[in-house]
């Protein structure tokens, strides 16, 4: 069943990238590998799209984990729900919902909090610094925010140069909601990972 938030606006406001996804870009086993994602974790995928991440991580999170696909375009979670009940990723739930007003979870109740490449499109739409700070309220204090972006290059794929996000530019956002970087990697040729633990508790060391 798609639940549905209070906050969730869909015919309101226009939804950047809907349909869109770098799953196909990025070593997804690396991915997963580098956040040590384990069964049982809870993970949440902001901004899920069609889902190809959050139906990943709940194959290594296991029966005993979860994962909330959280996402305004309600099309595509109905055509992810229906998908992970077939392949029996029970543990996989959707959410419609605006995640630049409201999270529909508990505070600190989230192992890893997961952006893949859809911040530069809030950081278009000048609604990141909710995003980022609903993502500070559900981390675990020894949780993870995970972020894929693209590399600052100019040309395809991805957006222009000017809309995507530098390493620099992506550590000076986040800093400011409670966050310190605890890892950067590249995951792929035109993509990168940075990941981030709640100031004061660094819990991965690379």
């Amino acid at each position: 069943m798609v639940c549905f938030s209070p906050q969730a606006k869909i015919m309101e406001k226009e939804i950047h990238g809907v349909g869109k996804s770098s799953f196909d870009l990025v070593d997804t086993d690396k991915l997963f590998d580098e956040l040590r994602l384990a069964r049982g974790d809870i993970f949440v995928d902001l901004g899920c799209g069609r889902g190809e991440y959050a139906s990943q991580a709940a194959a290594r999170v296991g029966e005993e984990g979860k994962v909330y696909a959280i996402d305004l375009w309600e099309e595509g979670l109905v055509v992810l729900q229906t998908e992970a009940e077939f392949m029996g990723l029970h543990q996989l739930k959707v959410l419609v919902a605006d995640i630049c007003a409201r999270v529909p979870l508990e505070d600190k109740s989230t192992d890893v909090c997961f952006l893949a490449t859809v911040l530069h499109d809030f950081v278009r739409e000048g609604c990141a610094e909710g995003v980022l700070e609903e993502a500070g309220r559900i981390v675990k204090p020894e949780g993870t925010l995970a972020v894929v972006e693209f590399n600052k290059f100019d040309g395809h794929p991805g957006p222009s140069i000017n809309v995507k996000l530098s390493p620099e530019q992506l550590e000076a956002l986040v800093a400011p909601h409670g966050f310190v970087k605890k890892l950067h990697v590249e995951v792929g040729p035109y993509t990168y990972l940075m990941a981030f633990s709640p100031t004061g508790s660094l819990s991965m060391q690379h």
